[in-house]
């Protein structure tokens, strides 16, 4: 009986600091939404934490904390805005590498299959079939950004313009051309490899001469109410076995293997 009150007073003991740490606040960019849920599994699974993620385009989530939106750690699509953020004074600095860059994220283009128009290639781009192609929002989401880039390096910016259809993210544009409002989308590889996308279509790698880098970075909030598990987050992320799986998901790791 003293052996198990005892035992049951340990526990409590150590559950305490993750009930008053409370739950960990997670701003995510949109492209994250297929593949990060299950690496917030793993993470809580191995220190107890537990974390929740808000998904929507980068700059969305930028304008939500510079208004005082109560996040810990930002993931955002590119540097840009936790860049912003630092110089705000809103996020910490984290010595020379300032935000950390956690992945590059791919462009794709994905088209359903039985489409009638010719299969997802740089000459898709160049068909008068294509009557509607879905990108994000440029002046939000880093892919759209990446997206109006690829069209001017080729050329295509102006003759396909009127046949833009702009979503608010990426999450979003995928869903425009699964959908047929669309008929081909300038998306992430991220959701072109969701299960969905890929039973419903095929999808060309755009190269990536074509757009600058999108370089995922990631900062954590100053007021994040839960400092060391964004710091634990962060280095979860950074760790071998989850780039790899970042990896397996359309993110080019980090710091690839050598």
């Amino acid at each position: 009986m003293p052996n198990a009150f005892l035992f049951a007073i340990s526990i409590c003991l150590l559950a305490a600091p993750l009930r008053a740490q409370g739950t960990l606040r997670v701003a995510a960019a949109a492209d994250l939404e297929p593949l990060l849920p299950p690496i917030l599994a793993q993470f809580q699974q191995a220190t107890g934490i537990h974390a929740e993620a808000t998904y929507q385009a980068s700059a969305m989530l930028t304008a939500e904390m510079e208004n005082g939106a109560p996040f810990d750690l930002f993931l955002s699509a590119d540097l840009s805005y936790p860049k912003r953020l630092i110089r705000e004074g809103l996020a910490e600095t984290t010595g020379t590498a300032t935000p950390i860059t956690y992945a590059k994220g791919t462009l794709v283009l994905w088209e359903r299959k039985g489409s009638k128009i010719p299969p997802p290639s740089l000459d898709l781009l160049r068909s008068a079939a294509l009557r509607r192609l879905a990108i994000a929002n440029p002046g939000r989401a880093p892919y759209g950004r990446a997206a109006i880039a690829t069209l001017k390096s080729l050329g295509l910016y102006d003759a396909l313009k009127p046949r833009i259809v702009t979503a608010e993210n990426i999450a979003q544009a995928a869903q425009y051309a699964d959908s047929a409002n669309a008929d081909a989308g300038l998306i992430s590889l991220t959701s072109a490899l969701t299960p969905r996308l890929r039973a419903d279509g095929a999808y060309f790698i755009v190269p990536r001469s074509l757009y600058p880098p999108i370089e995922q970075g990631a900062v954590i909030l100053k007021s994040a109410k839960n400092r060391a598990a964004a710091h634990k987050l962060l280095d979860f992320l950074l760790s071998p076995p989850i780039q790899a799986q970042l990896a397996k998901s359309g993110l080019t790791p980090a710091n690839p293997p050598k």
